[in-house]
Order: structure tokens, then sequence, then C-alpha cells
């Protein structure tokens, strides 16, 4: 069963990497006199659309003291507005038979449902509800306020290791709006008022700070009718739209620390500063990941966990955003491993891409492997309803849908190695030894 798993999992891999190359994503974007950027992507092939639109607000754009509020506000949204009752939002989208999400990160908001594509009306409606007067008001905030303190109790608090993101984020920008994430402070908070959450709102759910992406079976014609009959009154915003003016500020490392926590387990974390998602190195430091921890057989698997029996878990990845970004290296120890052994057996892995270019072989599998995802992340009506609103709000670039393979494919044996010897650095390092609580005080 397990070759036959494998076998079909190279079949479906080397047929992505086939539509890689042959596959062409149109799309239209034009813009309404509100400032509202739209991109209608047509694709009959299934009979659903997806309606998502994107915010270009994140927690970097928070007031210090209000931290939380974007990913507060990813909540909030689905209160209701004037005309759709409290909690009724998601019941009208799921008994129409589609689905719907919606994720903030540092830099953006994004919303989405997939609906049944004679549904797409309905989709439209309901974001415009959400643009132009949705409900925020003292219930609801103080309903979401009770959600997010629970999230944050789940996923931070109470999971084992599970504030290592803000922990390095913390020290490795000390001064830009990253050295907090989205889940920001429930002092922060519970401290706000209502006319501070009315104030976000206008300032950041406004059409000139939107991208709205239509995706899936429908016409474009028709699409473009619904569009101006339910957007192109919603009244521009008229407050200035507040970005960092800081750039991030190299780190003085290397930064090593203690994070005492109620674990079992030791683990070890370390972080490298790398530019932002744009810049031509990020394509690099990808395939310089996938080199390192891109499945089963990649190295730091493959040589600290089944060779050496270093490590119980290891893995990398390259954390993207708009302004900057970090390298994280995750590690927890096999039973009876030290700390440092595991550490030094990192620093080999890495050391050997230092000085030593991937092998050809290496190097094309992983140029397969990139082929595959890019296809793969294209491959449904939300995967390329999502693109297109990243490529356009955080890259500027919506063809990037298209050629953004071209970047990696671009990208040498030997530019891997050099932004190996660039940036993972013991100057740009910062390091994170998360201990079980008990021993703090030993």
């Amino acid at each position: 069963m397990k070759l036959h798993h494998k076998l079909t999992s190279i079949a479906v891999g080397l047929s992505l990497m086939a539509g890689a190359q042959s596959r062409k994503i149109d799309f239209e974007k034009y813009e309404l006199d509100n400032g509202l950027e739209v991109i209608l992507h047509e694709d009959h092939s299934t009979p659903i659309v997806t309606v998502s639109v994107m915010y270009h607000v994140g927690s970097k754009n928070e007031n210090p003291t209000r931290t939380g509020f974007a990913h507060f506000f990813e909540h909030l949204m689905f209160e209701g507005s004037e005309n759709i009752e409290r909690g009724e939002y998601m019941n009208i989208v799921q008994n129409s038979g589609g689905t719907l999400n919606a994720n903030t990160t540092q830099d953006r908001t994004y919303y989405y449902q997939t609906l049944p594509s004679n549904q797409l009306k309905l989709g439209l409606w309901l974001e415009s509800e959400r643009m132009l007067h949705a409900k925020v008001d003292q219930e609801g905030v103080e309903t979401q306020r009770e959600v997010v303190k629970e999230e944050r109790r789940q996923r931070y608090d109470n999971q084992p290791y599970g504030d290592f993101i803000e922990q390095m984020f913390s020290r490795a920008f000390t001064q830009h709006p990253y050295k907090w994430t989205p889940i920001g402070s429930m002092d922060h908070l519970n401290a706000a008022s209502i006319d501070e959450f009315r104030d976000f709102y206008k300032t950041f759910y406004v059409p000139n700070n939107a991208t709205m992406v239509i995706s899936g079976d429908f016409e474009s014609d028709e699409a473009k009718e619904l569009i101006a009959d339910y957007f192109k009154d919603i009244p521009k915003g008229e407050k200035e739209i507040p970005f960092p003016k800081v750039e991030p500020a190299k780190v003085k490392g290397p930064i090593v620390d203690t994070v005492y926590d109620e674990i079992q387990l030791p683990a070890v974390f370390t972080g490298y500063r790398i530019p932002k998602a744009t810049h031509p190195d990020f394509y690099a430091l990808s395939m310089l990941n996938s080199v390192l921890a891109g499945g089963e057989s990649a190295r730091l698997q493959r040589t600290l966990v089944d060779e050496k029996q270093l490590a119980l878990q290891v893995g990398s990845f390259p954390y993207g955003l708009e302004d900057a970004g970090l390298f994280i290296f995750i590690s927890l120890p096999n039973t009876g491993v030290d700390l440092t052994d595991l550490e030094d057996g990192i620093y080999a892995e890495i050391e050997k891409v230092k000085k030593n270019l991937v092998s050809e072989k290496e190097y094309q599998k992983i140029k397969n492997q990139e082929k595959a995802d890019f296809v793969s992340s294209n491959s449904t009506t939300s995967g390329v309803a999502n693109s297109l609103a990243r490529y356009d709000v955080l890259y500027d670039d919506v063809n990037l849908i298209n050629n953004e393979i071209d970047k990696y494919m671009e990208v040498t044996r030997e530019d891997i190695q050099r932004v190996a010897k660039e940036y993972l650095t013991k100057e740009n390092e910062i390091k994170l030894y998360y201990l079980p609580a008990d021993q703090q005080n030993q």
C-alpha cells in the first residue's frame, strides 16, 4: 500500500508540474471610482464560485497601545450588519450550500466564501454589507472579546511552545510593528472603547483599502453589473490609512534567551532575519528551505531524525512578510539528547550548504517540488482567489499568478549557497531555548 500511495503521489506531482507549464490563469482587473480594486477569473470547470475580499490591514497597522485589533475585526465582521441579524452571517452561507472563512496576518485580513455558482449575488451582497455597514456595537465587541480570549488560551497560552512566534518576533523586530503578532494583547482589547473600534472600522474597512476577487463559474458581464449595484455607491474612506514608516532594524545577534513553559520536552527555536517576500533573495531562501526541510527526504529529517536520531522533530520555514521576514528552525531533541548536540547537528547541515553546492539531482528535485506546490496552490477557485488577492495587495503585480514560478526556476545552485552564507549567520541569529517550567529555579 505504501508503494502504491508513493507512486500515486509521484503521478499527481508529475501531472501538476506539466500543468505548471501549460495552464495560464486569465483574469481581468479594474477599479471602481471609490478605489475598490476588482479582479475577475472565470473558470467554468465546476459549478462553484469564490467571492473574496482582502483588506490591506494587519497587525502592523495597529496602534502600539491597541494591538490585536486587526485579528479582532476578523471575528467581529461576522457579527452581522444593518440587514443581517446578529450571528446569521455564517448560517446564510452554509444554508445556501457554501463554506466560508477568514484569516489575518501582520499585513492583511482576508475574507472568502465559496458558493454554488447560482449564489454569486448572495456572496456579493454579503461582502458589501460587511464593507458598508457592519455591526460595530457594544454587544458584538463584548461577545468577540470572549471569543478571542478563548482562542488565545487554546492556541497560545495552553499549547506547548504555543507562543514561540510571539517570542521570536518580539526579539527580531525591536522597533518595527512586527514586534507584536496578530493575536495582540488582551489587555489592549479590554481597555479599548467602542469609539476606538468604530474608528478602526472607518479607517481600514473602506473600498480604497480593499481588493475583491471573484473566481469560478460566472459570467463577467453579469458580475460587473452586480458589483456596480452593490459596491459603487459605498463611500471612499476619508481617513489616512496608516502604514509603518520605520524600517526594520538589523538583528544585532546572536540573541539568546530561555523561555520556561509548561512542557515535557525541551526545544530550541532559531530565527534569522530575511528580506521581505518581494525581494529576489526570498525565492532562493524558499528553495534553501526545500533543501533543508522540504519533505521526508530533506536533509534535516534524513540526517538528524532518521540517521543520527538526534531529533524527535526538526524542520524550518521562511516566514515571508511585506516589510521583512524570518527564516525559522524548529527542533525537539530525541530522548536523552542534549539540546547543544541537536543544535550542532543543525549547524552542520547549514554549513554543508554553505561549503558545497547542492547536487544537480537535489536541485532538480526541489525545482520539481516548487512547480508542484505552485500549481497545487492554484488548483481550486478558492486557491486562485487567494493568490490573485495576495499578489495584488502585497506584491502589486497580479500576473505573478502566472509567472512567479519563473522566479523560482531562475534561482541557481549558487544562489542557494549565497543566501545561506549571507543570512544564516550568528550575527543575524535569534535563539530561544524552551525548557520545562519546573527547571526555572534549579
